[in-house]
């Protein structure tokens, strides 16, 4: 009988939804460990009706919680398995096992079992991979050693837990913190392109060129205000002192921002000096339906490309400059 009740439910439904996340992260990981070895692909969204399917099947005769374990799947891909029947005569054959021949491996040491686990694990390092990683990218490399040391040191599941958390935790941190960078023009065209990538990319006197390089949101619309008010005061500090110019025009190249929210809308209304380059549909559509005075949207403080609202808005300064 299932009772839904009792002083135990809350434990039971917390430990239920933890494992489960759990046994899903190492099934998909160890599943794309062997495709990688291998060279086939894993969908998650199947692996993860499988596993599914099988909990709640196995459930009904008091199964353990099934999912991909690593250390079986090791085993099983160095003895040369190609197909789901090694499954199947592995199931039959720890039936058999457990039913008539436990006799026989009751005095086995647990050492041998392990030793038959590190064996198949051991091949399944691969040290060049992880130096790749370190050149590639620093902080995927301390995810990888925190899953391997915490699966050695601690288990399977706290060694995952541990590196899926430090993956989400560098996934909120770059929805919070996204990357924005000052445009520089290439001399002799009208390109415009990251200065720290292109050094020979120079400041066009009078403008202050920005490209937001994710979608703006509740998260990150505050650290982009902010933000954007430093490389203002930045400029006017460094630039103004150099060519003696003042900022006349913050260019935002919005090519990279595939979304906004309302907290997106209420940041482009509160910085109203911006001319816009290059929104995509959806955010164009927010801005119109929040802009009910037009204010965002004029055709002087929107534009396709950079190189255009450069020339365009370079050339009222110097109408403005001859009427005065």
């Amino acid at each position: 009988m299932l009772h839904f009740h009792g002083s135990h439910i809350g434990l039971v439904l917390k430990t239920g939804l933890v494992t489960g996340i759990i046994s899903l992260t190492e099934g998909i990981v160890v599943g794309r460990t062997f495709a990688a070895l291998k060279n086939y692909q894993v969908d998650g969204n199947k692996e993860m009706i499988a596993i599914g399917v099988m909990n709640v099947v196995g459930s009904t005769t008091s199964c353990y919680v099934t999912t991909g374990a690593f250390s079986r799947s090791a085993v099983n891909h160095n003895a040369g398995a190609k197909t789901a029947v090694s499954n199947i005569i592995m199931a039959v054959t720890v039936m058999v096992t457990l039913l008539f021949l436990m006799p026989l491996f009751r005095y086995t040491p647990n050492l041998v079992l392990g030793a038959i686990i590190v064996t198949a694990v051991i091949g399944l390092i691969d040290i060049p991979a992880a130096y790749q990683i370190w050149k590639v990218d620093k902080f995927d490399f301390i995810v990888m050693l925190c899953a391997f040391f915490g699966v050695i040191f601690i288990s399977v599941q706290e060694g995952l837990a541990l590196a899926v958390g430090i993956s989400i935790f560098k996934m909120v941190l770059q929805m919070t913190r996204p990357k924005t960078v000052v445009l520089g023009n290439i001399p002799g065209t009208d390109i415009f392109r990251n200065k720290h990538q292109y050094k020979e990319a120079v400041t066009i006197p009078g403008f202050l060129i920005l490209s937001i390089q994710a979608p703006i949101s509740f998260a990150n619309s505050n650290y982009l205000n902010e933000r954007i008010l430093r490389w203002i005061l930045d400029y006017e500090e460094e630039e103004a002192a150099k060519s003696h110019s003042n900022l006349r025009f913050v260019i935002l190249d919005l090519a990279a921002v595939s979304a906004i929210d309302t907290n997106g809308v209420a940041f482009f209304q509160e910085l109203r000096r911006l001319v816009l380059v290059n929104p995509v549909g959806e955010v164009v559509e927010k801005l119109q339906n929040a802009d009910g005075t037009n204010d965002l949207l004029q055709p002087d403080n929107l534009y396709l490309t950079v190189g255009e609202a450069v020339s365009s808005l370079f050339s009222s300064m110097k109408v403005v400059s001859s009427s005065e």
